[in-house]
């Protein structure tokens, strides 16, 4: 390592400075006291020079050391210090950055003052109870109040205590402990003594000085700031690394993504643990940020491109761990946060899902069932029912254990057995089982997990559905075999989205929303009787991602989302306008138009050489089925059907 580099510490910038440059850079260490020297235990291959020295003295290191650039991080009322340091530097020749602490801001609330002796004088002219936030040191300054209305936060050490009573401090308004302070912390102890005031020291982000600021305004506390005395030009921590950053190689920062679990602190793992022990700072919505207990800065963002702001603009943490309710493999922010976290060093950390817990309660496997998200999204929960015998279903929003239960009953599924794990890992966690029906009628936390079991459930595909399973009425039906033909030639996926233009009784649409279970059907029908025999047969097959549109295409389809395939069996002498609404909404989506009537196929092979399709083919349906009469069994011809595919922009195999 060629550049060699001064530090004078004393504070958490300094420690924060030697951790980041020392692999970078040959650092010697200055430290005034062994209790500095402390702060540095820990880190590997630094210099550590303890004691106080002059001016002289600092001439003399700095010219002998050979360095290439002096930081001073001492702590910003160091200011003969500061001096001393900066004539040093200048005297040998050597270029100094002063580290500034950022963090401070004009507060409207607040009062600022020069002193404790000037704070003092400001409150005895001002009634109301006072929170001491400054230490032990000054604590004379403010003998001269009634101390009826002193509250003072000191260390927990014998010194610390005999100040208070030497000051005259009740004991009762002692509050001995050792921080950080978090904002809630701070907020509870000015709720407690009903402080008026809060007197502070302008001591920067990592003096705690922000949680403080945003407990007085949450409270109400006015604040009364002893000002920080003026500095010599500097920069901040963060604008230091990112300098020295472009001359030094230093080491990709360290970024944990960490799932917390269900939310119990207990149910932490070591890896998370370790993480959270390690890190500099703590990145997460608030509620998870404060499952952790976690003493460390806290930066209240959950989005992935805010999370990489955060990184990005405090280039001084150098390993930060990101928080996530859950487990990080789960339908979790973490695969979408993986795409912002290039060029650091990312691990991930799993953590026990509510899924496993809610399993272990139950006495239940979980590696044969269904895992499902309804927090945030929706689920064709009906079909998905139908097709599995064991279901996880994470809720949340409006998609309660009890709003699922009741969808779920409504398409015939209420008989079911089924349990609701609430607040699970928590002094509160309840477990209640029932058939989906019973369960429907309760109440649930919104954020739980469903357990469903069907035993009768099928993945079986079926293709032509026996035309008697269906509900039957004068409105026409396209028959099992030429239905089995047509879908065939649709070619649908689990997630196909599916146009039925002129859905009749719905036949087409529920065998395209059985086939299309994670995916979506719209029943277009002008008729209000075939629209009601649709939506019944959505009903009795458990299709509950077949929503019935009632209007006249292609007006109907305007508002619907863009299709993936089409069936026509339906289009009222608008064919043309229909398939090039379907075009419009998709260019490569595929259509399949039912015709029997010679009329509609010269439509079809109109619009065929009109849009200009890629794929096409006409199937001539000619299906005869027998009938007993007598002892004999004869075969009565069906009117033939053609089934067109078409296509724009791939080619079939």
């Amino acid at each position: 390592m060629s550049e060699k580099i001064c530090i004078f510490a004393g504070t958490t910038e300094g420690r924060k400075l030697a951790e980041t440059l020392k692999d970078s850079a040959e650092l010697t260490v200055c430290v005034a006291t062994e209790y500095g020297e402390v702060m540095l235990e820990g880190i590997e291959g630094i210099t550590v020079r303890t004691g106080r020295l002059d001016e002289q003295e600092m001439e003399q290191l700095f010219r002998e050391g050979g360095f290439s650039r002096i930081i001073d991080a001492t702590h910003p009322y160091a200011d003969i210090v500061t001096q001393n340091i900066a004539s040093a530097a200048e005297k040998a020749g050597v270029p100094v950055i002063r580290i500034l602490r950022g963090g401070e801001k004009h507060i409207e609330s607040a009062v600022y003052v020069s002193s404790a002796d000037e704070a003092a004088q400001y409150l005895a002219g001002h009634d109301g109870n006072i929170l001491l936030t400054t230490g032990a040191k000054e604590l004379a300054c403010y003998s001269g109040l009634d101390m009826s209305r002193v509250w003072a936060r000191v260390l927990p050490s014998a010194s610390s205590l005999d100040a208070c009573l030497q000051a005259g401090v009740p004991t009762a308004h002692i509050i001995a402990a050792q921080g950080p302070f978090s904002r809630e912390m701070n907020a509870a102890q000015l709720r407690m003594i009903g402080a008026d005031y809060m007197v502070t020291k302008a001591s920067g982000r990592n003096g705690g000085f922000d949680e403080k600021i945003e407990a007085a305004e949450e409270t109400g506390a006015i604040p009364v700031i002893i000002g920080q005395p003026p500095q010599v030009r500097g920069m901040t921590l963060d604008e230091a690394v990112t300098e020295l950053g472009r001359e030094l190689v230093l080491p990709r920062r360290k970024v944990y993504v960490v799932g917390i679990g269900p939310g119990s602190h207990d149910l932490l793992t070591a890896g998370a643990r370790a993480a959270l022990e390690e890190c500099d700072a703590v990145i997460g919505a608030t509620s998870v940020a404060e499952m952790t207990g976690t003493r460390k800065p806290v930066f209240r963002e959950f989005l992935p491109a805010g999370i990489r702001r955060v990184l990005d603009e405090n280039p001084s943490l150098r390993s930060c761990t990101v928080v996530m309710r859950g487990d990080t493999g789960f339908f979790s922010g973490a695969k979408r946060l993986a795409e912002q976290l290039s060029g650091y060093d990312v691990t991930v950390i799993p953590g026990i899902s509510s899924v496993s817990l809610l399993a272990a309660r139950l006495s239940a496997s979980w590696d044969d069932a269904a895992l499902i998200s309804m927090h945030g999204r929706d689920q064709n929960i009906a079909v998905l029912a139908g097709r599995n015998r064991k279901m996880f279903v994470l809720c949340g929003g409006d998609n309660t254990p009890d709003a699922v239960c009741r969808r779920l009953s409504c398409y015939g599924f209420g008989e079911l057995e089924a349990a609701v794990g609430e607040k699970l890992s928590y002094p509160e966690e309840k477990i209640t089982r029932g058939k989906v029906s019973e369960l429907a009628e309760l109440q649930f936390d919104p954020l739980s997990v469903l357990y469903i079991e069907n035993p009768d459930a099928s993945q079986r595909v079926r293709t032509g559905i026996p035309d008697s399973e269906f509900t039957r009425s004068d409105v026409p039906m396209t028959k099992s075999e030429v239905r089995a033909v047509s879908i065939s030639k649709l070619q649908l996926d689990s997630e196909s989205v599916v146009w039925d233009v002129g859905s009749g009784s719905g036949s087409v649409s529920v065998e395209c929303a059985l086939a299309a279970y994670n995916g979506n059907v719209w029943a277009v029908e002008k008729e209000e009787d075939a629209a009601e025999l649709t939506e019944k047969n959505a009903v009795l097959f458990g299709a509950d991602n077949i929503e019935v549109i009632r209007g006249t295409a292609p007006e109907a389809l305007k508002q619907l989302p863009a299709p993936t395939h089409v069936f026509i069996g339906g289009s009222g002498g608008g064919l043309e306008q229909i398939i090039a609404e379907c075009l419009d909404k998709n260019p490569g989506v595929r259509i399949v138009v039912n015709t029997v009537t010679m009329e509609t196929q010269t439509e079809v092979l109109e619009c065929v050489r009109k849009f200009g399709f890629d794929i096409f083919e006409a199937v001539s349906v000619n299906i005869s089925r027998s009938r007993k009469v007598g002892r004999y069994n004869m075969m009565n011809a069906q009117n033939p059907v053609f089934v067109f595919t078409m296509q724009k922009g791939r080619k079939d195999d």
